[in-house]
């Protein structure tokens, strides 16, 4: 066996997401064997991690690296990464808002910020992007408080609103320069909000929009489409060759059905979101306030204020974002994105990764692992 036999490990849900908080100290310092590790810890490669912490989906994988800050204006440093299910990858190309969502409390419980009395914003520096985030919540009595009245869709029951500031960052909003962009014969909007996103009309796909996620994931036809999609996207956009990122996300775009601004289907890249991503999210708002985007004539933007309300299968999620359209030789850019979020402490205590050499069948007493031996 190599590597650590248990490591210390917290739980925490993160807004619609789940997954596992660690400090960096307590994780290899070698990122292969850090990788390594995680995988054991999550119980991949396998459909249902039965033997690990994952709960067999792409948001139910997920793990954050949280360490001290060197940068003055960063309390925390945090990375991001997602934990393949069925297959032994462990990737940072991406970042995860909801899963930003806890750090900010685990950072707190874990000693590497003080509680700074009702409430408590801590700075957090995202090593994915290189993208900074500020984030707030109750820690009455100099301790986290889970509980309160906030209600996110996805979720059920109430907790503490976590507010998530993002202040604008150094990469494009629009990567190409366009806003409009045709990739794989479909008229795109390629947006960067803290999420490189692909907005496409659903009704260029032949789809509505309105579909359950798991009747889009057994189209075959629109996985083959959206695949080519996301791969020149992805090179468009200057991520090079993105066969095995989880990066650009694609959302499909239709008219909103209930209050919302727009209704959204969101690939991560295969698996249909079963909500929507909290950057995900910030990208397609921020692609809906461009003129000239795709989302014209779709989206139902509201009259006055910044919120916007982006519908997703299970409800909706609010964002906040103020964009400047550009001119001339200025390019659009968002000045402010913002969004609440809830996160929940399930558990902290030690895990036990599956050992990094498991037995062979010939090493099993029965001679195998289904059974007695065959007589």
């Amino acid at each position: 066996m190599t590597g650590p036999a248990e490591v210390r490990c917290t739980l925490m849900r993160g807004g619609t997401s789940k997954g596992a908080y660690f400090l960096a100290d307590d994780l290899p310092a070698d990122p292969a064997a850090r990788d390594g590790l995680l995988l054991r810890v999550m119980g991949s490669p396998d459909p249902r991690q039965i033997d690990g912490l994952g709960g067999g989906h792409p948001l139910t994988s997920k793990v954050a690296v949280v360490s001290a800050s060197d940068d003055p204006d960063a309390d925390v440093d945090y990375l991001f990464l997602q934990v393949s299910v069925d297959r032994p990858e462990v990737t940072d190309r991406q970042n995860c808002g909801n899963i930003l969502a806890g750090v900010g409390p685990f950072a707190v419980e874990r000693g590497l910020v003080k509680a700074g009395g009702e409430r408590t914003s801590v700075r957090i520096r995202m090593l994915n992007t290189g993208e900074s985030a500020v984030a707030t919540f109750p820690t009455p009595g100099g301790r986290v408080d889970y509980t309160g009245a906030a209600e996110i869709s996805g979720v059920p029951g109430t907790a503490a609103a976590v507010v998530i500031e993002f202040p604008a960052g150094a990469t494009p909003l629009l990567p190409t320069g366009n806003v409009r962009d045709t990739v794989a014969g479909v008229t795109v909007t390629l947006v960067d909000n803290g999420m490189p996103t692909v907005l496409v009309p659903a009704a260029a796909l032949g789809a509505t929009g309105y579909e359950r996620p798991q009747d889009l994931e057994e189209d075959a036809a629109l996985a083959e489409r959206l695949r080519a999609i996301r791969l020149e996207a992805g090179r468009l956009m200057g991520l090079g060759d993105v066969t095995s990122a989880t990066v650009p996300k694609l959302s499909l775009l239709a008219p909103p059905r209930a209050d919302g601004a727009v209704t959204t289907r969101t690939f991560i890249p295969v698996r249909c979101h079963t909500s929507i991503g909290v950057l995900g999210a910030a990208s397609v708002a921020a692609g809906l306030r461009l003129p000239g985007g795709v989302g014209e004539g779709i989206a139902r933007l509201p009259g006055t204020g910044d919120r916007v309300r982006v519908e997703h299968p299970t409800g909706y999620l609010d964002i906040d974002t103020d964009v400047d359209p550009g001119s001339g030789d200025t390019p659009p850019a968002a000045r402010r994105t913002a969004v609440v979020r809830t996160a929940r402490k399930i558990f902290d205590g030690t895990v036990f990764p599956v050992p990094a050499a498991p037995a062979t069948p010939s090493d099993h007493p029965l001679g195998g692992n289904d059974g007695p031996a065959p007589r």
